[in-house]
């Protein structure tokens, strides 16, 4: 297997992109990594000398988080960002994965990588955590703000088959986000999408509540971009406000800075539940290729976690699985 970082693009980059990739091909030598990026930044960041499953590939130019995303991936063809979607292109790479720009990542996939046949809309499909420590793959939740229904019954069959291949779950559950679990709740949209969902070769188990979310009532969530965004921001507030809250109440006298001594590993494992570093990356699903969206403050964790994530996408065929149910062959 082949994956290509881009090694210039997040918060941290290159310094913890590279580290992360270097644990990852130590971890995985059967794994060749591509990073890609500027060699002058690269080089001194490595430890020694290169290891034999890792190259560097040179990139002079970097998409930036402030670029407007169509412009500059059209522009900017030495960007970093743009030459690993390119060597996915080529097939000189299997997969790509990226902590830079979100839309520009989009754009690289959509212009670069390329749509997948029968697929009209791609999305991207992060996980959510849940009580259980399993997750809710989630989708769209950014790539497209409006969906049609048979936009909708495409994210379900890709979601469905991502659980299968790379989660190992047989006959993963999928919901559809609505204001009620009745079938004729929501908006025309989601009304029309239900009849079609129930028709479906997936194990669909009707409309689900945000409120639920957590309690993993679904493996697959299905919803436009626009009403999933909004969701994850308000629980990711919702938990920074919690945190913060204990924060302030287990600080406030003696007795509670001891209690929260008491309580320390147990809030030590809710953060950690909480944690984007856990997962990886978010798949952008949908592309003749396998993309990977980073969190943009990836760390040593999150590049490592994200490169194994790949790997397992790319054990399990998971784009030809993808593509064989979509246009039926």
């Amino acid at each position: 297997m082949r994956i290509a970082i881009d090694a210039m693009g997040g918060d941290h980059a290159p310094g913890l992109i590279v580290q992360g990739a270097l644990e990852a091909a130590a971890e995985w030598p059967d794994t060749e990594l591509l990073l890609v990026g500027d060699k002058v930044a690269i080089e001194p960041l490595l430890k020694g000398s290169l290891p034999t499953n890792v190259k560097i590939i040179h990139a002079e130019e970097v998409i930036g988080p402030d670029d407007e995303p169509v412009r500059a991936v059209r522009r900017k063809k030495g960007a970093s960002m743009v030459v690993a979607g390119q060597l996915v292109k080529d097939k000189q790479a299997d997969a790509m994965l990226s902590a830079g720009n979100t839309g520009a990542l989009m754009a690289t996939g959509l212009l670069i990588v390329g749509r997948m046949d029968g697929i009209e809309r791609p999305a991207l499909a992060p996980m959510m955590p849940t009580m259980d420590d399993i997750g809710v793959l989630a989708l769209d939740l950014g790539a497209n703000m409006d969906a049609k229904p048979e936009h909708l019954l495409q994210y379900a069959i890709m979601g469905s088959i991502y659980r299968s291949k790379v989660h190992g779950i047989k006959e993963p559950r999928v919901g559809l986000l609505n204001v009620g679990t009745e079938a004729k709740k929501g908006t025309e949209t989601a009304k029309a999408a239900f009849d079609l969902l129930e028709q479906a070769p997936i194990n669909f188990i009707g409309n689900v509540e945000a409120r639920d979310v957590l309690n993993r009532n679904c493996d697959v969530l299905i919803c436009d971009g626009f009403a999933g965004n909004i969701m994850l921001k308000a629980m990711e507030g919702t938990a920074g406000t919690i945190f913060s809250m204990l924060k302030e109440a287990f600080g406030s006298s003696v007795l509670t800075k001891i209690a929260a001594a008491i309580m320390l590993p147990k809030l030590k494992q809710l953060k950690k539940k909480m944690d984007y570093k856990e997962h990886g990356g978010a798949p952008l699903l949908g592309l003749n290729g396998l993309v990977v969206k980073c969190h943009g403050s990836s760390d040593v964790i999150a590049v490592k976690n994200a490169v194994r994530q790949a790997r397992i996408a790319l054990q399990g065929n998971l784009i030809d699985s993808i593509s064989a149910e979509i246009n039926g062959k």
